[in-house]
């Protein structure tokens, strides 16, 4: 049996998450094995590693055998490393200039660290809008440039269209913010827009009725939906619009549906796909090599009749291991629908 791996001798033993396992292997192979792996990764990439790196603390030996035994001879010669703020930006330092570096270590160190835009990026767009509208246009560009481009563009199309133009006149010609300005606009941010958010947010309660319906099975899911639209259709259409499906899955983007197609069990995903119409399975099959295509179709055919239980089931893991992999940055989830109709 695999040993759980251990963070600190008091820890509770658990499994390392994925940026957890990346930052220890970064760690141990130190700037000359390490330089080669990141040059590979984007900046964000780089961001959320080196945030992992910080918090580390100290890697037992223990840790090392268990997760890089294949590795063990690069691994440094007193069987342990720290993640903490010097060996990360040391690491860094080896192949990124010393500008890049200090921007990335400051915006981990800095009041609110990056989390503040993260969470920005997480606020409905228009309670968003509706908080900065208020504020003065150039104050609207710098937090607009900071969260991501995505929810940007939410924000800016509910903000008053005469509003919208200045701020995005003034991102265009917006220069780097001064760390003294930008300091106090995320404190402004947490202490008069976020601490009254989380005092007053209340869930929708649609959405979270959506991810309750998107747990049942197919034959459950589809009774409530019919008799919910007998009382309620609206209610019922913003449900099924906030559902996330295994059909939604085949409106990934391709570099989205390879990634999660690098990732999935295959024995899982042939399971999945047994249940799924001609569409879905071809979406899959075109986004794979003529080899792996193959295999998958021959793992479907060899599976036989099966359950639409075990089917449904196995839906559903592939959207939760997908949504996982959206939560961590990883991918991006679009349920298209109606925002793609297309036009003539």
């Amino acid at each position: 049996m695999r040993r759980q791996l251990v963070i600190g001798g008091d820890a509770q033993h658990r499994e390392l998450s994925g940026d957890e396992k990346a930052a220890v292997l970064l760690l141990s192979l130190g700037p000359d094995f390490g330089k080669p792996i990141l040059e590979e990764l984007d900046e964000m990439e780089i961001k959320v590693l080196s945030r992992t790196m910080v918090r580390m603390g100290p890697i037992t030996q223990e840790m090392l055998d268990s997760l890089f035994a294949e590795f063990v001879t690069h691994i440094s010669a007193n069987g342990t490393v720290a993640g903490n703020s010097d060996t990360t930006q040391r690491l860094l330092l080896s192949f990124l200039p010393p500008d890049r570096v200090d921007a990335i270590m400051e915006e981990i160190r800095g009041p609110a660290g990056r989390n503040m835009w993260e969470k920005l990026s997480n606020v409905q767009e228009d309670v968003l809008a509706s908080y900065l509208k208020n504020e003065y246009p150039q104050t609207i560009a710098v937090v607009l440039s900071k969260i991501s481009t995505e929810h940007a563009s939410k924000v800016l199309a509910v903000l008053p269209e005469e509003l919208a133009m200045d701020v995005v006149k003034r991102m265009l010609s917006l220069d780097p913010v001064q760390k003294e300005i930008l300091e106090k606009i995320e404190s402004t941010l947490r202490t008069e827009f976020m601490s009254t958010l989380s005092h007053s947010k209340r869930r929708d309660s649609h959405e979270q009725m959506a991810e309750i319906f998107n747990a049942f099975d197919r034959q459950t899911e589809a009774r409530f939906i019919t008799n919910l639209e007998e009382s309620d259709r609206d209610g019922a259409e913003r449900i099924k619009a906030l559902m996330f499906t295994f059909e939604d899955l085949s409106r990934l983007d391709p570099s989205a549906i390879q990634a999660l197609l690098s990732k999935v069990d295959k024995k899982e995903l042939a399971l999945a796909l047994k249940g799924a119409n001609d569409a879905v399975k071809e979406f899959f099959f075109a986004n794979m090599s003529t080899r792996s295509g193959k295999l998958l179709r021959d793992d479907m055919e060899a599976m036989g009749p099966v359950r639409l239980k075990d089917v449904d089931e196995a839906q559903s893991r592939l959207v939760s291991f997908a949504k996982d992999m959206a939560a961590r940055g990883e991918i991006v989830l679009n349920k298209g629908k109606a925002d793609e109709e297309m036009i003539g």
